[in-house]
């Protein structure tokens, strides 16, 4: 019964407030309760109108009125201070699986000030923002993550209890834009190089787009990937494949490479090696099921193989659903609408 309610709870909510990267909030999609200090408040009030009927005490009687007319004018100005408040997404984070990734707001207030606004999703809050009219703030809301994939938070809630905490107004953000979870990094096995040693290899070789690579004694601080392994099983000696030229080898980062692994681990294997690759400035290239990105180094080129091993396999979303930590091919589907689709 209680499940059935929440559904039917939740799936209300998602109507009334659908998907969109921007949020004006106005009365249909405001709700305000008094607070914990406010059913107090409330209580007592109630307590002193009955001792004053008791007693027949105007004193008592003006005085309970009077907070009353503040209670009442503490719910309007609490429910304006939400109102006409519009907050934009700007930018959906991108991360690595296991981190908080952050998603930043533009909150604008164009006819009057909103005091004290609250943001929070889960544990992570952002407390007491002031946003004066005609003054745009941006605010950033972490989002904890579990899995690779896309990531869409289920709600951000949006609050205030100004000005005197005796009620609570709230509504809810329901982004459509999703972010961008990586691989969970784990080092990577040492595997065989990609260079093919059919047994007659040369000792210079042409490679397409590329200088000369000579064959030359493994030294140490030589990486283990680019030793010739099976010339090293069929005469015992190790053997580097060793480019010529200014701009080295541009060694490949093969999903083929981890044969017999599942593909979430050989995943978190080559987010492992691109890290590895970005922090010593080396040229590499990517291989994925369906996709090649070619050699090249640089920040861009990093950030374009991380989000290549994040989207690996997975279906950008499109419906009104999506998963509350990301999502994965073969799990229930996970999706948002876009930008401009209805919902």
């Amino acid at each position: 019964m209680l499940k059935a309610v929440t559904a039917y709870w939740q799936n209300w909510v998602d109507r009334r407030v659908p998907r969109d990267d921007t949020r004006v909030f106005g009365q249909k999609n405001i709700f305000i309760l008094p607070s914990a200090a406010g059913v107090v408040f409330g209580l007592l009030l109630l307590v002193m109108l009955l001792t004053g009927i008791n007693y027949q005490n105007s004193l008592i009687y003006l005085l309970t009125f009077l907070l009353g007319t503040v209670f009442v004018a503490a719910m309007h100005q609490t429910h304006r201070n939400l109102t006409g408040l519009q907050i934009t997404l700007v930018k959906a984070g991108e991360g690595f699986a296991g981190d908080a990734i952050p998603f930043v707001f533009r909150a604008s207030a164009p006819n009057h000030d909103a005091l004290a606004i609250t943001l929070s999703h889960d544990q992570t809050r952002v407390d007491q923002q002031h946003v004066l009219a005609g003054k745009p703030l941006d605010m950033q809301v972490l989002v904890p993550s579990r899995a690779r994939g896309y990531l869409v938070p289920t709600r951000i809630r949006v609050e205030t209890r100004f000005p005197f905490g005796l009620l609570v107004a709230w509504s809810w953000l329901r982004p459509a834009s999703a972010g961008l979870v990586y691989p969970r990094p784990i080092a990577a096995p040492e595997v065989g190089s990609s260079v093919v040693d059919d047994g007659e290899v040369d000792e210079t070789r042409e490679t397409e787009g590329q200088d000369h690579a000579d064959l030359r004694p493994w030294r140490q601080g030589d990486m283990s990937q680019r030793v010739l392994w099976k010339r090293f099983a069929r005469t015992g000696d190790m053997v580097i494949a060793d480019w010529e030229g200014e701009q080295g080898s541009p060694h490949w980062l093969d999903y083929d490479a981890f044969s017999g692994v599942d593909r979430e681990l050989r995943l978190s294997y080559l987010t492992s090696l691109v890290i590895a690759r970005a922090n010593g400035n080396a040229a590499f290239g990517l291989r994925l099921p369906g996709q090649t990105i070619e050699p090249d180094n640089g920040q861009l080129h990093v950030q374009r193989c991380l989000r290549a091993l994040a989207t690996c396999g997975l279906e950008r979303p499109r419906e009104a659903t999506v998963a509350a930590y990301g999502s994965r091919t073969g799990e229930p589907a996970a999706a948002v609408a876009q930008p401009g689709e209805s919902v």
